[in-house]
């Protein structure tokens, strides 16, 4: 089907933007200098300049749009401190901590707690580990949570117990769709984008029942990680690589802003892994 065909099969609607609350941590540390997901490879060096300027791009991005933007001061020696999403998940008054799976990443939990503490959060912990907003999205007054690759399932139980929301469990089947951002993309409260051989089949039923509308991508956009978006319910930024799927955020009528953070694709991550959400309370 073409995106010409799509576009013929959907009823016109209003998309409406909210302003949103983000915060972003600066590449300043950034490198590859370990390897712990498919698309980082140390012997493929990043240019800090030009992944300062991505960065930035970005950040000004959100800034142009209305959104508000907090700056968290980068720790040398956390490299990927950058993936700020990755920190942990902000719902209202209630400031869930990472704990990170691989030792590299452990020290940015302390980092993120602080910060939430100064910030004027009491953060809270899980006993199983848990990686923030890379595989824990809000989508209306619920959590989609992800699980196979980094997440622990167990840790969804004890998110929806902190939070009082209810929780999703999807399960991931592919190494290079590591955490649940990577492979869907939330667009508004009630639609989502995604990836479905990322998915086992009994997390594409769940999916298929809860978002019978869903925006499917093919590969060619996932590849480039392509659904690591965000969104504030019209405007989705996006890596300006998936080019298909921004032909089909417009056929649904939002409006796609492609960005380029080619520089941090080289550690495993886009738009919504630089991007931690403070999520107003859904409830």
């Amino acid at each position: 089907m073409t995106i010409s065909d799509i576009a013929s099969d959907i009823t016109p609607v209003e998309r409406v933007p909210t302003l949103r609350h983000y915060a972003m941590t600066a590449p300043t540390h950034f490198t590859v200098e370990y390897a712990i997901n498919p698309w980082m490879d140390t012997s493929n060096p990043v240019d800090p300049a030009l992944a300062a300027a991505q960065w930035e791009e970005l950040r000004q991005t959100y800034l142009r749009l209305g959104h508000t933007v907090d700056v968290i001061s980068p720790e040398p020696g956390l490299p990927d401190m950058v993936y700020a999403a990755n920190g942990g998940l902000v719902v209202g008054d209630t400031a869930v901590v990472a704990r990170f799976r691989f030792a590299e990443r452990a020290g940015e939990a302390d980092a993120y707690a602080a910060w939430l503490t100064a910030a004027g959060f009491r953060p809270r912990f899980t006993e199983h580990i848990n990686e923030g907003q890379g595989d824990l999205l809000v989508v209306g007054s619920k959590i989609l949570a992800g699980t196979g690759f980094r997440t622990d399932v167990a840790a969804h139980a004890e998110i929806a117990e902190l939070t009082g929301l209810p929780v999703v469990t999807l399960e991931l089947t592919d190494p290079r769709f590591y955490h649940l951002d990577t492979a869907l993309a939330v667009l508004d409260d009630t639609t989502i984008a995604y990836y479905p051989p990322a998915f086992t089949d009994a997390s594409r039923a769940t999916l298929t029942s809860l978002f019978p509308a869903a925006i499917e991508v093919n590969s060619a956009d996932a590849y480039v990680l392509g659904l690591n978006v965000v969104s504030d319910g019209r405007h989705v930024v996006l890596p300006s690589a998936a080019t298909g799927f921004a032909a089909e955020l417009r056929a649904f009528g939002f409006e796609p802003i492609g960005v380029d953070l080619s520089e941090l694709l080289k550690g495993g991550g886009s738009v919504k892994c630089c991007t931690l959400e403070i999520y107003r309370d859904p409830r």
